[in-house]
């Protein structure tokens, strides 16, 4: 299998001991690419550090709803110039979050509001954060036609994510859909479309059932598909092949000299 992980905080500071190990056990589980969104302006410099370090990494910068307190003014004018100086798969991690009562909404739909400006006048997709915030994500993405992108860790309704296909969203999956538990997430993900998602870590958070409680890594995205394949009459190979070529698709990726022939199959079909 060729995967691409959607969805991984690789810069994150809990890697910083041992991100090379991290990055290998990744590559042998046939992680080929991994789309390293930011949270915070403080980050950027450092994530666009270890993305040039690393072959298949790619940046996307924007400013995460639960860290609105950490958020500057100038933050919006100071996203607007990274990414005209600096390469960017896509403007995220962005969204709302209204899960904690104590998140200022108002100061959150702002911000997201701003960066689906920017999305569009970059022609960037997005990596949207939606917490019990699925409804408000897309009124307001009805009033912003043109965008694309993806809801990452899905959890809305299938009727949500249908409404979301039609204006050109995808949602992606992963350490949750492995828990038994998680009827309604794997009922829904044993039903969409397999064009219509993308396989993400959010790695180092969100472990799979295999690992609750520990930190999670890119790696395990393998596991996500082995998941999927449980709940859907496609293979494990079919999985990871759309999935794949989802992502390539969305991000607009190029494949390095560093991706396997299973990516670059996946690009050229595409292309």
């Amino acid at each position: 299998m060729q995967l691409i992980d959607s969805h991984s905080h690789f810069d994150d500071p809990r890697f910083d001991t041992d991100r090379r190990e991290v990055y290998l056990r990744a590559r042998r589980q046939g992680v080929c690419a991994q789309v390293v969104p930011a949270v915070t302006r403080a980050r950027w410099p450092g994530l666009t550090l270890i993305c040039n370090s690393y072959p298949g990494l790619f940046p996307a910068y924007g400013l995460h709803p639960m860290f609105t307190v950490q958020h500057d003014p100038t933050d919006i004018a100071a996203l607007d110039r990274q990414l005209q100086e600096s390469p960017a798969v896509a403007v995220g991690e962005c969204g709302l979050d209204f899960q904690i009562d104590d998140h200022d909404r108002a100061a959150q739909i702002e911000l997201f509001e701003a960066q689906l400006e920017l999305a569009m006048k970059h022609k960037l997709p997005l990596i949207i954060h939606a917490r019990k915030a699925v409804e408000e994500v897309i009124r307001l993405l009805r009033g912003n036609p043109g965008l694309r992108g993806v809801l990452h860790s899905y959890s809305g309704s299938e009727q949500q994510a249908s409404q979301l296909f039609a204006m050109g969203f995808l949602v992606s999956f992963g350490g949750p859909l492995t828990y038994p538990r998680a009827t309604r997430l794997r009922r829904l993900a044993g039903t969409l479309p397999l064009a219509s998602m993308m396989l993400e870590s959010d790695a180092p958070d969100q472990p799979d059932a295999d690992i609750r409680g520990q930190r999670n890594e890119p790696a395990r995205v393998a596991r996500v598909v082995q998941a999927l394949a449980e709940l859907r009459s496609e293979s494990c190979d079919e999985i990871a092949a759309r999935t794949t070529a989802n992502a390539i698709e969305l991000f607009a990726l190029s494949p390095s000299s560093s991706w396997s022939d299973g990516c670059r199959r996946s690009f050229q079909e595409l292309t």
